[in-house]
């Protein structure tokens, strides 16, 4: 772009008369004999001046909304829902077309009738929620709810620009605003003072500061004074955001060509934003509950004999675990869905070896064909006959070297070619396959600068709900990835229609959580990549990707013992748990280069992920109805907690929340032996491993808490060990938990355990809190009979009583019958034995464990709901 026509400098884009006078002049003086160039000076002057929209030239009301004209431009604003609005705008007069890869189609088109609300100096409409208004003179945009809280507003002084097929958005930024998401973009976890570009990129060895990396999620919640919002502009060419970089108190975000198609939306709190980009762009479907279990992968695990050791050592070492990847090198040449037969002799009997040890096995496919004609390569040839591959802009198949050297890609926007592409999964299904990696899907091609295809690589789109045509490269890079594990997820769901698939992908768009679970890519073995773990999580979970991972112990070099048992130990609490590193790295499996103490406490919070493993599939069935992420940040929970609702995230981005319940606190700099402080959000704590209540001395006790709530907030100190991952419960949940098992394909034997954390708040107004709650979800944990009622929800609540305390186990809910057969109720915060133990099933016993601080009894459970009542003893 010219620099006369950055915002800072509109003026001379403004004057086209004066610059064409003086490009003509400057042409006479130069003697120059081009006459027509130089004839042609205004015409190329005018195609260079920018179009400002600063006014409103029309404006009429719509059912829905409101459509306005800038001049030439048009400028359509509707309601799909109370609270949320969508901004369509065509610089040239016509709205660009209606379509979306990331928006679903009953969304995109829903519609609810709003209200006009014009002044002389405004034009608008109102929901039941939000307010729109327009200023006539300026064109200036502002959202407000019904409280007068501004969502978003954009300043006169930079209104919306487009140069050429270029445009720039503005808005407001408020200084006490911040701002989340935008996918796994390293660096903090507030995006405020930062900036960023969208343009998936295979990215090895990333640092803190890299940017861009692996995918394309142009979306934000902002965030102010305990009021929550998002923008989303769907457009799938390059864009770029920038949050008070180039210009102070104002944020911006932009694209090189493609529409401005931008999505409001409106909380108020972080809970309904995050709701409401599940109803606009879909959940995560809920997961084969093995891929909540621990993984093992590595580049890579042949020949066939270091597979089966490695799955010998698992269950010898007794480390549970569910899966292990087979990387490349377990394909012949390299050369996606082909087996080594050297290598993996017997290759499908190891599959099946594997599962009766109750290891699942997830396979590598790249999405890259081995272009090798006349080799009896049936993807090669069957997708050259049926067309599948992109095309160069002369009509001839695009090839470009990736690990099986020239290689042609399939056309991922043509429905026809993802159908193919499917197919290609038989074998593997059939041999019992469980799950499949899609990597180098950016896309990624050896040996170029760019590290991708060239611009003018030509992709088909041939898709319901789009118009049939060809599109350059430029427009298509950012969601080749997500069609690509489209393609994936939607073939395996049709080899095996009642079986959940598993896919996992590097590259992707907005929601492409419809499809697959993603990682952060090819990460470091280093501290400062351990730390970056939790800041892109939280900002992949709040932008749809709920089922995240990252690469445990570091993908790139080999990290110290201490380094691989601390990411081990924090993994443990993170949605997806997958231990995988490079080729040439040293050993990297928790049995790897440690101490036996090393080992012992790997396996240790591995035993506590599945013990947790009846919470932790709960969360993932509530996230895949509702969207909200397994892993979460403070504030997404307690968005009133501190005193002015900033969010409590914003000075440590290194504690979470796994689902509601439970707080995690890793020292945000974990390579150093300092103590460090924790915020805890003002509900009362407990400390998951003793069971204690957390309380802080006056000097640990910090005013974070609102106006209306007592100084309940604790900022406790803590000393880092690396036997000991500071994890709290919080007061008023009651957490289910189950014997430990080596696999998810096991039965556990024993009762379910319900851990009963009573209100933690001694003082103030959090003291009328007198209940909690809970409860647990289960099914076959594979197939799709929960969709026809084939599932068991329990409900479960607590009440404070002035003689102690109740506890209510509710009846089952669906048809699944669960493992177990009896309660193991566990109430916290015990001072000593109780007085008397009741339950309406029957006679019970209370005994009290004075090292937990909690009373334990036994329950039958016969389904049909009971109560237990405890007297005396509880704080």
């Amino acid at each position: 772009m010219p620099s006369c026509c950055r915002s800072t400098a509109r003026w001379s884009c403004a004057r086209p008369s004066f610059f064409a006078l003086n490009f003509a002049v400057l042409c006479s003086l130069a003697g120059l004999v081009a006459v027509g160039f130089c004839l042609a000076a205004p015409a190329v002057a005018q195609s260079m001046q920018p179009i400002v929209l600063n006014r409103v030239t029309a404006a009429h009301a719509l059912p829905d909304g409101l459509e306005l004209h800038s001049g030439a431009a048009v400028v359509r604003i509707t309601a799909l829902r109370d609270d949320l609005l969508r901004v369509r705008i065509g610089a040239t007069g016509t709205l660009p077309e209606d379509a979306s890869w990331a928006v679903l189609a009953a969304s995109r088109t829903a519609t609810v009738a709003v209200k006009p609300e014009s002044t002389a100096h405004t034009v608008g409409f109102r929901t039941g929620k939000l307010h729109l208004a327009v200023d006539r003179a300026t064109m200036a945009l502002t959202v407000t709810d019904n409280d007068g809280h501004i969502i978003v507003q954009t300043p006169a002084e930079h209104p919306i620009e487009y140069h050429g097929t270029s445009f720039r958005f503005y808005a407001r930024s408020p200084e006490e605003e911040h701002y989340f998401g935008l996918g796994d973009k390293p660096g903090p976890l507030d995006r405020r003072n930062e900036a960023f570009t969208n343009w998936n990129t295979d990215s090895y060895g990333w640092q803190e500061s890299t940017d861009p990396i692996y995918k394309s999620i142009p979306y934000f919640l902002t965030y102010r004074n305990g009021i929550c919002g998002g923008l989303f502009l769907d457009n799938t060419w390059r864009t770029s955001f920038d949050f008070d970089k180039e210009l102070r108190d104002v944020y911006s975000f932009g694209a090189d060509n493609g529409p401005l198609d931008l999505y409001i939306l409106y909380g108020p709190s972080p809970k309904a934003v995050v709701e409401q980009w599940a109803w606009l762009t879909g959940t995560t479907p809920l997961p084969p509950m093995w891929t909540l279990g621990f993984q093992q992968s590595r580049y890579s695990y042949y020949p066939e004999s270091e597979v089966r050791k490695i799955a010998s050592e698992l269950r010898s070492y007794r480390i549970p675990a569910d899966a292990i990847y087979l990387d490349i090198d377990y394909q012949f040449k390299y050369r996606p869905f082909t087996v080594d037969p050297e290598r993996f002799p017997r290759f499908t009997q190891m599959i099946h070896d594997l599962l009766a040890e109750h290891i699942r096995t997830v396979l590598i496919t790249d999405l890259h064909i081995a272009r090798v004609p006349n080799a009896g390569y049936k993807p090669y040839d069957e997708g050259l006959a049926g067309d599948h591959f992109v095309h160069n802009p002369d009509g001839s198949v695009f090839t470009g070297p990736v690990w099986p050297g020239p290689a042609v890609f399939p056309d991922f926007t043509q429905k026809s070619s993802r159908d193919w592409w499917g197919t290609l999964y038989a074998d593997f299904v059939h041999d019992g396959v469980a799950g499949f990696w899609n990597d180098m899907n950016e896309p990624s091609v050896f040996g170029v600068a760019s590290k991708t295809m060239p611009d003018d690589v030509q992709h088909r789109i041939d898709e319901p709900g789009f118009a049939k045509r060809t599109a350059n490269h430029l427009e298509i890079h950012n969601v080749f990835g997500m069609e690509n594990s489209r393609g994936t997820f939607e073939g395996v769901r049709r080899l095996d229609p009642d079986v959940r698939p598993f896919v996992l992908t590097r590259a992707s768009y907005a929601g492409g959580q419809r499809y697959a679970a993603t990682w952060t890519g090819d990460n470091s073995s280093t501290w400062n990549h351990l730390r970056q773990t939790v800041p892109q999580l939280a900002n992949l979970g709040l932008s749809g990707f709920a089922l995240a991972g990252a690469d445990v112990g570091g993908f790139a070099g080999s990290p110290q013992p201490e380094l691989l048992t601390r990411w081990l130990e924090i993994a443990a609490f993170q949605p997806i748990d997958r231990d995988h590193t490079s080729m040439g790295t040293n050993p990297q499996e928790p049995w790897a280069d440690g101490t036996t103490q090393d080992l012992d406490l790997r396996r240790h919070f591995i035993e506590t992920r599945y013990r947790l493993m009846p919470y932790l599939y709960s969360v993932a069935e509530e996230m895949s109805r509702t969207g909200l992420p397994i892993l979460r940040p403070l504030f997404l929970e307690f968005p009133d907690a501190s005193h002015d609702r900033h969010p409590l995230d914003f000075n440590n981005g290194s504690e979470f929340l796994l689902g509601p319940d439970l707080l995690i606190a890793p020292s945000p700099y974990p390579d150093l032996l300092d103590n460090y402080q924790a915020v805890l959000p003002p509900v009362g704590w407990y400390d998951f491993w003793t069971g204690a209540p957390v309380v802080a001395d006056d000097q640990q006790r910090m005013r974070v808490g609102n106006d209306n709530l007592p100084d309940e907030d604790l900022q406790i100190t803590l000393h880092p060990t690396i036997d000991k991952l500071p994890v709290f419960v919080r007061g008023g949940s009651i957490l289910p938990m189950q014997p430990l098992v080596q696999s998810t394909m096991i039965k556990p034997v024993g009762p379910l355990t319900l851990r009963v954390y009573p209100p933690n708040s001694p003082v103030g107004a959090l003291r009328r809190q007198e209940s909690c709650a809970g409860s647990v979800y289960l099914d076959d944990g594979i197939s799709y009979a929960y969709q026809k009622g084939d599932f068991l929800r329990v409900e479960f609540t607590c009440k404070r009583t002035p003689q102690g305390l109740t506890v209510h186990i509710g009846p089952h809910q669906g048809s699944f019958q669960p493992w177990w057969t009896q309660y193991r109720v566990e109430v916290y915060g015990a001072n000593g034995p109780v007085h008397a133990a009741s339950a309406t099933n029957g006679p019970v016993t209370a005994a009290y464990d004075s090292d937990h601080h909690r009373v334990v009894a036994f329950l039958s459970d016969d389904g049909k709901g009971v109560d237990l009542t405890l007297t005396g003893g509880l704080r």
